[in-house]
C-alpha cells in the first residue's frame, strides 16, 4: 500500500502539502491538488477515512433527506440525485440518500453523531418541520424547494409559477381555453403542504382567471388507476376540455387511458402536457409526451456546491436560485378542436 512519503514524492510536493489535500485542512492551489490527486491514483493511494474525520473534524459525508412515504421516487428525482452525488463527488465529498419521516422526527439522531457534514433537503413543504429542526441544531443545510418564506434559507428549486405561465401561454396560443391541471392527491397524508403543487396551483388559478379562459385542478391518487380516474373526473366536470396539464409522473399514462376511454383522441380532441418531468419519461408513452422537462440535473449540481460552499466557508451569500422548465414539443400537444 502506498504512503504519503511516496505520493508526495511522486508528485513533487511536501508530505504536509498531500497531507493538506487528503485532508482538506489547508487551502492548496487547484495545479497542486490536481498533481496530487494524480500521484494518489497513480499509486493507488487510499486514505484512512477514519484519520481523515478526525484530522479534519470532518467527514465529508452530506446527506439527501427525502421523505420514507409513499412512492415518491421519480425518474426526475434519481436526476436530482445522481447530479449531486456526481458533483459533491468531484469536489471531494460522498452523497448518501438519506430516508427520513416527513415530520423529521430521527433528524437529530442523524445529525447529532457527527456522521454527516451537512444535509440537502428535498420535498419541501411549505411549513416544513424538518427546516426548523436542522435550524435548531444548526446544521448546515440546503433545500431542493422553497418553504412559505425562504428568504432566510439557501435553496434551488424549479421556478414552478414561471412553468406553469410558459405551459398555458403554450397552449394559449394553440387556440385552448378550457384546462385543466392534475395534481397528486395528498390531503389528509405527512406530505399535504407539498409545496411545488400549492404553487403550481395558485399560478394555474390566477392565470386561468386572469385571462377569462376556463380551468380546473384534479387530484390523482396513485398510480395508473389515478390518473385514468382523474380523466374521468375531468370529463365529468367539463367535457369540453381540451387542455390538460399533468403534474404527476406516475398517473400520466392513466390520464391517456382515460381519455382514450372517454372517446377523446390525443391530441386531436384533447391536448396533454406533462409538468416537470423528463424527456425519458415522455418517450415511454403514446403519443410521446409534450413536456416541460425539469432541470434537474442543474440544480442536484447547484445544491451540491451551496452546500458545500457553506461547508467550506468559501462565500457568505445565501442562494437562491430558481430555474424554470423548458418546453420539449413531442406528439401530445396540438391545435384545439374547432
Amino acid at each position: 500500500m502506498a504512503t504519503m512519503q511516496q505520493v508526495a514524492d511522486r508528485a513533487g510536493v511536501s508530505i504536509a502539502t498531500v497531507s493538506f489535500v487528503v485532508n482538506g485542512t489547508k487551502y492548496v492551489t487547484p495545479a497542486t491538488t490536481a498533481r496530487v490527486r494524480a500521484a494518489m491514483r497513480d499509486l493507488n493511494f487510499r486514505g484512512n477515512v477514519v484519520a481523515r474525520a478526525l484530522a479534519s473534524r470532518r467527514t465529508r459525508i452530506i446527506a439527501l433527506l427525502f421523505p420514507t412515504t409513499g412512492n415518491r421516487f421519480s425518474p426526475t428525482t434519481a436526476q436530482f440525485f445522481m447530479s449531486a452525488a456526481e458533483r459533491a463527488s468531484e469536489r471531494g465529498h460522498h452523497l448518501v440518500l438519506w430516508p427520513v419521516d416527513p415530520a423529521g422526527d430521527d433528524l437529530d439522531d442523524l445529525v447529532s453523531g457527527g456522521l454527516v457534514d451537512g444535509v440537502i433537503v428535498m420535498e419541501v413543504r411549505m411549513d416544513d418541520p424538518r427546516v426548523a429542526v436542522l435550524t435548531s441544531l444548526e446544521v448546515p443545510f440546503t433545500l431542493i424547494g422553497r418553504t412559505r418564506d425562504s428568504r432566510g434559507l439557501p435553496f434551488v428549486d424549479i421556478d414552478f409559477e414561471t412553468t406553469i405561465v410558459s405551459s398555458i401561454d403554450h397552449l394559449e396560443s394553440l387556440g385552448h381555453r378550457r384546462f385543466a391541471l392534475v395534481l397528486e392527491d395528498l390531503e389528509g397524508t405527512p406530505m399535504a403542504g407539498y409545496a411545488p403543487h400549492l404553487r403550481a396551483q395558485a399560478t394555474f388559478e390566477r392565470v386561468i382567471a386572469e385571462r377569462g379562459l376556463v380551468g380546473q385542478v384534479a387530484p390523482a391518487g396513485a398510480g395508473s388507476d389515478g390518473g385514468r380516474a382523474a380523466a374521468e373526473a375531468i370529463l365529468a366536470a367539463d367535457p369540453d376540455v381540451t387542455a390538460v396539464l399533468v403534474m404527476k409522473d406516475d398517473s400520466s399514462a392513466g390520464v391517456l387511458v382515460g381519455l382514450y376511454a372517454a372517446g377523446r383522441r390525443v391530441p386531436e380532441d384533447v391536448s396533454v402536457l406533462s409538468i416537470a418531468s423528463s424527456a425519458t419519461h415522455a418517450d415511454q408513452h403514446y403519443p410521446r409526451l409534450s413536456t416541460m422537462v425539469a432541470p434537474g440535473r442543474e440544480l442536484g449540481i447547484r445544491a451540491a456546491d451551496a452546500l458545500i460552499d457553506q461547508l467550506d466557508g468559501v462565500s457568505d451569500d445565501l442562494p437562491h436560485f430558481l430555474l424554470p422548465c423548458t418546453l420539449r414539443i413531442a406528439e401530445s400537444t396540438g391545435p384545439a378542436p374547432v
